[in-house]
C-alpha cells in the first residue's frame, strides 16, 4: 500500500524545480502580468457589436485554446522531464531509438488528417505511408498534426526539439478513424480512451523531479504510470499521493468526455467545481501550465498533504498564461454538442420500450433528468445512495459522486463506465441499479432499458 505519493503526471505532475510561483500572502502583491488571448482581426468598417458576434469571437478563441495552447507548460514536459528527447532520439541529441508514428499511434496518439503534410493522407489510404521513421514524427509534429501535442523546434537547428508540450485536446479530442486506424477528423470534446498516458510519460528519461518530489524511487514512480494503462489518468494523486486503491488496485480514473456540458452544473465524477473551475485547476496542476489558481479546500493537510506541502491551491506565476484564456475556452466547451447516434448503432422498437422504462419502473429519471440526464443544480449522491465504495469521493472535498450526464454514452464504451470503468457494459450498469433498488426489471426490460441509453 502507498502511503507517500507515487508519480505525479501526466498531464503533468509537478516538480519542485518546476513549479511556478507560488502564492505566498496575496495582499500587498503587484498584479500578475497576462498574457493575452490571441489577437483578433480588426474590423475594417463600423460593426454592430452584438453579443452574437462576441460569441463567434469568443468561440474562435476557444478552440484555437483547446486544440494548440500550451499555457506554457512545455517547461515541465521539457524542461523538467525531458519528454521530448525521448521522441527526437540519441542521433538528434536525444536519448534512445526515438518514437515513430507508428509507435505514436500504439500509444494512443492520433492524427489530425486536416494538418497532415500534402500527399500524406492518400498514402495512409493506400497503406503506404512512411510511419516508422523519427524523421516523419517530426514533420508531423510541426505540421500540429499529432492531436493535443505541440513540438517547439531549435532556431538554431531547426531539425532538433527543445521543448513539447501538451494541450486540453491531448486527453479530450479524438478522431473519426475516417483515414486509418487513428487517423481522421478531430472529434473534440470526445475522451480519447485508446492514449496511455503512464506509457507516454514512461518514455522519459528523466523522472527525477517526480521520484525526489515523493520520495519514492525511479521504479516506483514507472510502478504507478504502468498501472493506469489506455484511457485512464489520476487527477488527484499530485493531490493526495493515493496511487492505489485500498484493494491494490489503481487509483485513476477513465478519461470523461467534456461534450454535452451545456446546462450542467457541477462538474469531474466527484462534483469539484464547474467548468472553468476545473480548467483552471487542470492548467495549472496537471498540465503544469503557468498561470494563477486560488483553492483554500487544497490546504487541508489531512486530505490533501502534497497539495498543502507545495501549495497547489495558491499558485501565482509571474506571467500567467492561462487566466485570460479561461472564458473563451468555457464557451468553447460549451458549445460542443453530445453526438448523436449513428443509423444502425441502437434497436429503435427496443429503444421506445427502454425510454418508458427509464421515465418510468425503472426510476432513472429521478436522477438522470431528461433532457440533461442529470439534476439540474447540484447534482451529487453520496456512495450509499448508488451503491457503490467510497474511495473515490472521499478524495474529493464533496465527498458524493456526481449524477453524470448520460448523452453521447455510446461514444465512449471502451474502458468501462463509471468513474474508474468498474462496469465493462451498460447492461452492467443497468444491472448493478436493478439490484440496488430492487427494481425487479427482467432481462428483457433491462435489454430495452439499454437500448434506450444507447439512442440518447
Amino acid at each position: 500500500m502507498w502511503k507517500r505519493s507515487v508519480v505525479v503526471l501526466a498531464l503533468g505532475l509537478v516538480g519542485a524545480d518546476c513549479m511556478c510561483s507560488r502564492d505566498r500572502d496575496r495582499e500587498g502583491k503587484e498584479p500578475v502580468a497576462q498574457t493575452p488571448a490571441s489577437p483578433l482581426p480588426q474590423e475594417t468598417t463600423p460593426k454592430r457589436d452584438s453579443a452574437e458576434d462576441n460569441a463567434q469571437r469568443m468561440f474562435a478563441q476557444g478552440r484555437s485554446t483547446f486544440r494548440l495552447d500550451t499555457f506554457g507548460d512545455e517547461a515541465f514536459w521539457g524542461g523538467s522531464i525531458r519528454l521530448h528527447d525521448a521522441i527526437q532520439g540519441e542521433q538528434r541529441g536525444g536519448v534512445g531509438s526515438g518514437v515513430t508514428p507508428r509507435a505514436a499511434l500504439t500509444l494512443g496518439l492520433k492524427l489530425d488528417s486536416e494538418a497532415l503534410p500534402v500527399g500524406v493522407a492518400a498514402q495512409l489510404r493506400a497503406g503506404r505511408a512512411e510511419l516508422d521513421t523519427v524523421e516523419t514524427m517530426l514533420e508531423l509534429l510541426r505540421q500540429d498534426a499529432i492531436v493535443g501535442v505541440r513540438a517547439f523546434f531549435s532556431t538554431e537547428d531547426p531539425k532538433r526539439l527543445r521543448a513539447i508540450g501538451v494541450t486540453c485536446a491531448f486527453c479530450h479530442s479524438t478522431v473519426d478513424d475516417s483515414i486509418a486506424p487513428g487517423v481522421g477528423r478531430r472529434l473534440d470534446g470526445w475522451p480519447n480512451r485508446d492514449l496511455n498516458i503512464g506509457a507516454i510519460v514512461a518514455r522519459s528519461p528523466d523522472l527525477s523531479v517526480l521520484s525526489g518530489l515523493l520520495s519514492v524511487d525511479d521504479a516506483g514512480v514507472r510502478k504507478v504510470l504502468a498501472s493506469w494503462g489506455p484511457g485512464k489518468y489520476d487527477a488527484m494523486l499530485l493531490l493526495d499521493g493515493k496511487a492505489f486503491r485500498p484493494d491494490g488496485r489503481s487509483a485513476a480514473t477513465v478519461l470523461p468526455p467534456v461534450f454535452g456540458l451545456a446546462g450542467i452544473g457541477l462538474q469531474t465524477w466527484t462534483g469539484w467545481g464547474s467548468v472553468p473551475y476545473w480548467n483552471a485547476l487542470v492548467a495549472n496542476t496537471q498540465m503544469r501550465g503557468k498561470g494563477v489558481f486560488f483553492e483554500p479546500r487544497l490546504d487541508d493537510k489531512v486530505r490533501y498533504p502534497l497539495a498543502a506541502k507545495h501549495k497547489l491551491g495558491r499558485l501565482r506565476a509571474e506571467r500567467d498564461e492561462i487566466t485570460g484564456k479561461l472564458a473563451a475556452l468555457h464557451l468553447y466547451q460549451l458549445a460542443l454538442p453530445a453526438p448523436k447516434p449513428p443509423v444502425g448503432s441502437y434497436d429503435p422498437a427496443r429503444s421506445i420500450r427502454g425510454d418508458a422504462l427509464f421515465n418510468g419502473a425503472a426510476r432513472c429519471a429521478t436522477c438522470h433528468m431528461p433532457p440533461l440526464y442529470t439534476e439540474p443544480g447540484w447534482n451529487l449522491h453520496e456512495p450509499k445512495e448508488i451503491g457503490i465504495d467510497d474511495f473515490q469521493a472521499k478524495r474529493s472535498p464533496t465527498g458524493r459522486y456526481r449524477t453524470a450526464p448520460l448523452r453521447g454514452l455510446f461514444a465512449h464504451p471502451k474502458g468501462g463506465f463509471y468513474h474508474d470503468g468498474r462496469f465493462a457494459t451498460l447492461l452492467d450498469v443497468v444491472a448493478h441499479y436493478n439490484k440496488t433498488f430492487k427494481l425487479g426489471l427482467d432481462g428483457e426490460q433491462q435489454a430495452d432499458l439499454v437500448e434506450f441509453l444507447k439512442s440518447i
